[in-house]
C-alpha cells in the first residue's frame, strides 16, 4: 500500500484481545463508526503478524471496517504442522471467534461480519461461513484452497470472491472448482503476473482493492 493511501486513513481504535476458551491473541482494530467487521484467517506458516494480511486490514479500516487479526492456533498447537491443515479445528476457532465477538459491547456486537481467509485459511473461512449462515455476510479468499471446504462449498450463503495470482497455476485450477460448487453470488479474480504470496509490484494492491470492493457491496448495515 502506498504511503499516500497510508497517509488518508482515518483514526482506528487498536485493541490487544485475549479470545476465549484458550486466550488466543488478536488485535482488533475500529474506526469510530464501523459499517462492518472483517475477521481474519491466516494460512499455512502465517500469524497475526502477517504483512500482507495486516496490509488488507489497515486499507480496510481506511474504508470504515473494523477487523480482527488473530492466531487461530496455540503456539504448543503450531508445532504439529497437522494442526494448520486441519480445517476443521481452523473453522471452529473461527465460529467461536465470531461468537465471542457478538458479546464485545455495542461498537462491534451486532456488526455485519465477513470473513478474509488465506491458504488453508479460506477453507476454513468457508466451512465457517456455512456454519454461520445468519452471521456470516461475505467471504473473500487470496491465494486460497476454497476446495478444502469440501461439501462445505455447497451450504455457503455469503457471496464470496476468491483471488488468484495468474501465475499460481495450480491454485487457479483449484479455485475454479471451487467457485464451480458454490451456489451465492461469487466471482474469481485473476491477478495477472502475481504467483503465489502475491510479492509482486502492484499485486497486493490488486487484491486490497478487489477486496474493499466486494466487503463494501456485501458487508453493510441493512
Amino acid at each position: 500500500m502506498s504511503r499516500h493511501t497510508i497517509a488518508r486513513l482515518p483514526p482506528v481504535t487498536s485493541s490487544e484481545v485475549a479470545i476465549p476458551p484458550l486466550g488466543l491473541p488478536g488485535t482488533l482494530n475500529a474506526p469510530k463508526q464501523p459499517i462492518g467487521l472483517v475477521v481474519f484467517a491466516h494460512g499455512s506458516g502465517s500469524s497475526r503478524h502477517s504483512p500482507r494480511n495486516t496490509a488488507v486490514a489497515r486499507a480496510l479500516n481506511g474504508h470504515g471496517f473494523a477487523t480482527l487479526l488473530f492466531d487461530l492456533l496455540t503456539a504448543q498447537e503450531e508445532s504439529d504442522r497437522a494442526n494448520v491443515f486441519d480445517i476443521p479445528l481452523l473453522a471452529e476457532r473461527l465460529v467461536e471467534v465470531v461468537e465471542w465477538l457478538d458479546g464485545q459491547g455495542p461498537l462491534i456486537a451486532g456488526l455485519p461480519v465477513g470473513l478474509f481467509g488465506a491458504s488453508t485459511g479460506a477453507a476454513a473461512a468457508l466451512v465457517a461461513a456455512a456454519r454461520l449462515p445468519e452471521r456470516i455476510r461475505a467471504v473473500v479468499s487470496r491465494g486460497g484452497r476454497p476446495d478444502l471446504a469440501g461439501d462445505a462449498l455447497p451450504m455457503v450463503r455469503a457471496p464470496t470472491l476468491l483471488i488468484v495470482g495468474g501465475a499460481d497455476f495450480q491454485v487457479i485450477e483449484l479455485n475454479e472448482e471451487a467457485l464451480g460448487r458454490l451456489r451465492v453470488p461469487k466471482a474469481l479474480e485473476i491477478v495477472e503476473g502475481a504467483t503465489h504470496l502475491f510479492p509482486e509490484p502492484g499485486a497486493m494492491d490488486a487484491v486490497i482493492k478487489h477486496a474493499a470492493q466486494w466487503f463494501e457491496r456485501h458487508l453493510r448495515k441493512p
